[in-house]
């Protein structure tokens, strides 16, 4: 078992690229932290870290070992898993982050609660692009298209994306027929906390045809405050239909310049592929691919 907590220790040295990290994780100080790896490179006769006063990587050997590693506590885990199958139903807690989409996922994941009153929750809604795997998450929910190798995923669904606007605002300031007539509108620009980046409005063109200006209204980080504004008559906005749905079956909003988009957002779960996935965390996927309304 000792060889076991070795590995264990080496395994969280490598995802965290730092010694002081790994000892918080388990409890022990760096020194010991180095001490312990120094004794296993020793053992193994190879160096596994390059190390410098600013950061440590992993050798050739090191990356090597570390997937070796990753599948032994992986069978380790399923093991353990396996006996706590045996003794009653899924308990424990899971760290999960997700969107800031409290009407989206607070219904899904209060009904989970209610589904395996044995499972805690420990919830993170946040647009910030966590690092699952350093920050300790069990799983995440996001939006578009991720490319990891550490991460496994699952799709959960997709819905349209629409630009739309108030019947009032459209009274007041006419509809536009094309994109480029939204350089005289009022328009509600989402900008995505994690990057910055202003979200970009997808309109199908002609070939060659430029970009649409869009006249800069209001710029916010969140979905909800843009649709508020909606509401109020004070511009025209690009968001997915699960967030308008109720607004648009009672035509408190509407769809305009339908011909010029064909967007969808993905919803996709992602947690660790180096990690067995345990019984708690296997109910959690399943529950929310099944029921999360999108």
């Amino acid at each position: 078992m000792d060889s076991l907590s070795g590995i264990s220790l080496f395994v969280a040295v490598a995802e965290a690229r730092s010694f002081t990290k790994a000892g918080t994780q388990f409890g022990i100080s760096s020194s010991a932290v180095g001490k312990s790896i120094a004794r296993m490179e020793q053992r193994l006769a190879v160096r596994l870290f390059h190390r410098s006063t600013r950061s440590i990587t992993l050798t050739a050997e090191g990356t090597l070992f570390l997937e070796r590693c990753r599948r032994i506590l992986s069978e380790v885990e399923a093991a353990e898993a396996e006996l706590s199958e045996l003794s009653g139903t899924p308990s424990g807690r899971l760290r999960v982050s997700t969107p800031q989409l409290t009407g989206l996922v607070m219904p899904t994941l209060t009904g989970f609660m209610r589904r395996y009153p044995d499972i805690a929750l420990e919830i993170d809604l946040s647009e910030r692009m966590v690092d699952i795997i350093e920050e300790g998450y069990d799983a995440v929910i996001r939006t578009g298209s991720h490319h990891d190798s550490r991460l496994a995923s699952r799709r959960i669904g997709a819905c349209p994306q629409v630009v739309v606007a108030s019947p009032g605002y459209l009274a007041k300031h006419g509809t536009p027929s094309h994109p480029r007539e939204l350089a005289q509108h009022h328009c509600l620009l989402h900008r995505f906390p994690a990057s910055g980046r202003i979200e970009r409005w997808p309109f199908k063109l002609a070939d060659g045809e430029p970009e649409p200006q869009l006249n800069e209204r209001m710029t916010c980080s969140t979905v909800e405050a843009i649709t508020y504004a909606l509401l109020q008559g004070e511009g025209i906005a690009f968001l997915p239909t699960f967030i308008i749905e109720d607004e648009l079956k009672d035509k408190r909003l509407q769809i305009i310049l339908a011909d010029y988009m064909e967007q969808t957002v993905t919803f996709t779960m992602l947690w660790p592929a180096s990690r067995y996935a345990s019984p708690k965390l296997r109910v959690f996927i399943d529950y929310v691919v099944q029921n999360m309304r999108i």
